[in-house]
């Protein structure tokens, strides 16, 4: 799949762990974005569920827990809600011998593969779960 080629050659990362993360995004925002607007992103991209399968089970310990807290101070505005739902990954990405910092360069090659997928309305709908700012 091209995405995964795109974060294997410029994250110097292997196949599983690129699927493992990108996993892990899109079960974020699977978890984050409603029904409608996740079933647009699957299909503008029919191997997210496939991605989606490749990712470890996150949750638990003490990025879990980190993860959490930082979703509790989600009522502070949207870029702590950002910041909360990529803090959630942490958890997943270690599993996958990726440190958190990974998660950030992650995002924007999704982003762009989903844009050129997908369009702007299918990026903007991503974006809105995994990008602080939005």
């Amino acid at each position: 799949m091209e995405l995964i080629q795109q974060l294997v050659s410029n994250l110097g990362i292997n196949e599983g762990q690129a699927k493992g993360g990108a996993g892990l995004l899109f079960n974020l925002a699977k978890e984050k974005l409603g029904t409608g607007d996740f079933q647009q992103l699957t299909n503008a991209i029919p191997d997210v569920t496939n991605l989606m399968k490749a990712a470890p089970e996150s949750g638990g310990g003490l990025m879990g827990a980190l993860g959490s807290a930082a979703s509790a101070f989600g009522g502070l505005g949207g870029k702590m809600e950002g910041l909360g739902n990529l803090a959630q990954l942490a958890g997943g990405f270690s599993q996958l011998g990726l440190n958190a910092d990974m998660i950030g360069k992650f995002v924007p090659i999704v982003l762009s593969f989903v844009q050129n997928q997908g369009g702007d309305a299918v990026k903007g709908l991503l974006a809105k779960v995994l990008q602080p700012s939005a």
